[in-house]
């Protein structure tokens, strides 16, 4: 392979300021035009939903035309549109048809750059390719808290969606100079690829963990639904099941969160303050993850993950409310610490165990059974957040988020008690 020009990554960092900056302001943005948490959860299930369907019709795109340029200018043109719209809107109502258009197109953008990295560097570099999209994006994510956090000291929550516009823009005119590779990969590599998977798992935004290299059928569901008969026919359909409820529990606390800190009046910087500081404790794990993992291994290192999760779930629940001051964003940040703490471990060992499990040649269609299951619990998650919060209140709803994830550690050791008994078996 011809060493290939790979400006094309630059336009990640502005792409991912105004894909978590809009996730951020959006939620505020509703609830500064008078809405609460049941608009907040309908809006981010619509939202997840787009972006799943959106991640099937782009791959479906890219894999007929492998036309990424266009594919590119298509997502950051429309989220474009998105932000001025946000801008000058008053009203909730269309909201509800923003939420949607920018999670089908910005997950576009992800597509485009997994393959790209296959396309334009040798196989024996794809980690240190994927590495580097990594680092660009979460430094986009740091700057959008960043910025968000200067910004809404300033201003209010309408006026960040021009600083929105302008980093897609920027990304936009980084996509039209990208330039045809010397050939194309089909993105079924990519789910053959553990570096590939890893990039796809190990990512703190939701569109970052769908793809669907093969479409599921009912037939590829079999696994799940013997589980469900009460039979076992691969240990894997618990792993399925485990993800399910782990991305269930985790979008009821997320979902919940902001508006949760608007009803403890917290300002918008203070807001933006708060997923600035998570957003750095999670870049610090993501290098120390690998090393946990390596040493005690991904089973017992996915099991310690849920703890940090599960405990940070309930401080949110019992905590944080009854403080006020500096003790209650102490607590805040405690919570939103642990959190990520337990994603970064769990997505980096559950990559390893999903990539371990998955039956030769069969990549792309679990890759798609496991993607939809996340889809499924992140949807499920939202709407259930507004549910919950609105009938009870915002302690019933993150207590119901711990009782999802503890679930989620008994589906997990069933995985893990079928799997050792497969081994023992084979041997």
């Amino acid at each position: 392979m011809t060493k290939v020009n790979k400006s094309w990554l630059w336009l990640i960092l502005p792409g991912n300021i105004a894909a978590e900056g809009l996730h951020t302001a959006i939620p505020l943005f509703v609830i500064r035009l008078g809405g609460g948490i049941a608009e907040v959860s309908v809006i981010t299930a619509i939202h997840y939903g787009a972006a799943a369907l959106g991640s099937i019709f782009w791959g479906k795109v890219l894999d007929r035309y492998h036309a990424k340029k266009a594919v590119l200018a298509s997502s950051f043109s429309i989220t474009l549109l998105c932000c001025v719209w946000l801008y000058f809107t008053g009203k909730i109502e269309p909201i509800y048809v923003v939420a949607p258009l920018s999670g089908f197109f910005l997950t576009a953008r992800s597509q485009v750059t997994q393959m790209m990295v296959m396309e334009t560097s040798m196989n024996n570099e794809w980690s240190r390719l994927f590495a580097r999209t990594s680092i660009l994006s979460t430094l986009g994510s740091l700057g959008a808290m960043l910025i968000g956090a200067i910004w809404s000291l300033y201003f209010d929550s309408r006026q960040y969606f021009v600083v929105c516009a302008v980093s897609t823009g920027i990304a936009l005119a980084i996509s039209l100079q990208v330039t045809k590779t010397n050939f194309h990969i089909e993105r079924h590599a990519i789910a053959q690829s553990i570096h590939g998977i890893q990039h796809i798992l190990g990512h703190f935004r939701v569109h970052h963990h769908l793809v669907f290299p093969k479409i599921p059928a009912i037939h590829d569901y079999r696994h799940i639904i013997s589980i469900l008969k009460g039979k076992v026919s691969h240990e894997i359909g618990f792993l399925f099941l485990a993800n399910l409820l782990f991305y269930f529990g985790s979008n009821i606390y997320f979902t919940a969160l902001t508006p949760f800190f608007k009803s403890l009046h917290l300002s918008d910087s203070t807001v933006f303050t708060l997923y600035l500081i998570q957003t750095s404790i999670m870049t610090g794990i993501f290098f120390v993850a690998p090393k946990i993992i390596t040493k005690f291994g991904e089973e017992k290192s996915t099991t310690f993950a849920y703890l940090p999760r599960i405990l940070g779930v309930l401080v949110a629940a019992f905590l944080i409310s009854i403080f006020v001051g500096h003790v209650l964003l102490a607590f805040a940040v405690l919570s939103m610490s642990l959190m990520v703490i337990g994603f970064s471990i769990f997505t980096t060992a559950n990559s390893v165990l999903l990539f371990k499990t998955i039956p030769k040649g069969f990549e792309g269609t679990y890759l798609g059974v496991n993607s939809s299951m996340v889809g499924f619990g992140v949807f499920g998650g939202a709407l259930t957040a507004g549910f919950v919060a609105t009938t009870l209140n915002y302690t019933a709803t993150f207590a119901t988020s711990a009782v999802i994830l503890v679930g989620s550690v008994v589906l997990f050791k069933f995985y893990l008690h079928h799997r050792l008994s497969e081994t023992n078996i084979s041997h």
